[in-house]
């Protein structure tokens, strides 16, 4: 497994791992009554291919399976993704995802919560295919995606579901450390830090 910054080219992976970590139960919240999860994808996948997104793939970074296609990563199938960016850019890059679930859905985020914050580097979404699970792949992902936070001088930080213990755990296991309590999108979270020197 390889893990490398995503191009254009991964972004229906990406779009579909977003999805999978939010839960489907959060997509068709947000999406909305009138809409499906197909056109939540839809949405994603925009947010995805663009370049001032939350959710854009210069925001990414992928595991693919390099040993699929003998070593060629250019065409290698991707087995998971993680996306991350400057929690000092949070508003900014989430305009995007307001403006669009505004003009695709008809649903109006302006007043959502914030997740972050200046000063850290903030992991949103990270989810590996089934196929690829219990391979280590996620540990390799937040690893990846720590270094690149230390190399803007910033630590890794992320909001774990207090009822997923077994993804805090993980968290745990590559330095991430409890921050503080937080609220969001109705559910009880634990705010996590990984120090630039872990």
């Amino acid at each position: 497994m390889t893990i490398i910054p995503a191009t254009p080219a991964h972004a229906a992976d990406i779009a579909q791992l977003i999805m999978t970590a939010m839960t489907e139960e959060c997509c068709q919240y947000l999406a909305g009554k009138e809409h499906t999860l197909d056109d939540f994808y839809h949405m994603m996948l925009d947010l995805v291919l663009m370049d001032d997104s939350q959710y854009s793939w210069r925001n990414a970074f992928v595991a693919v399976d390099e040993e699929a296609t003998e070593g060629n990563v250019e065409y290698a199938p991707v087995a998971g993704a993680i996306v991350g960016y400057n929690g000092a850019d949070l508003h900014r890059l989430r305009r995007r995802f307001q403006e669009e679930a505004l003009r695709q859905l008809g649903m109006d985020y302006s007043q959502m919560d914030d997740e972050t914050e200046a000063g850290e580097f903030y992991l949103d979404s990270l989810a590996i295919y089934p196929e690829y699970r219990r391979r280590g792949i996620a540990r390799q992902l937040l690893q990846r995606a720590s270094e690149h936070a230390a190399s803007l001088n910033l630590p890794a930080a992320l909001l774990v579901d207090k009822g997923n213990p077994n993804a805090e755990r993980l968290y745990r296991s590559v330095g991430f450390e409890y921050c503080n309590d937080a609220m969001w999108g109705g559910h009880e979270m634990r705010h996590l830090r990984c120090p630039i020197n872990k």
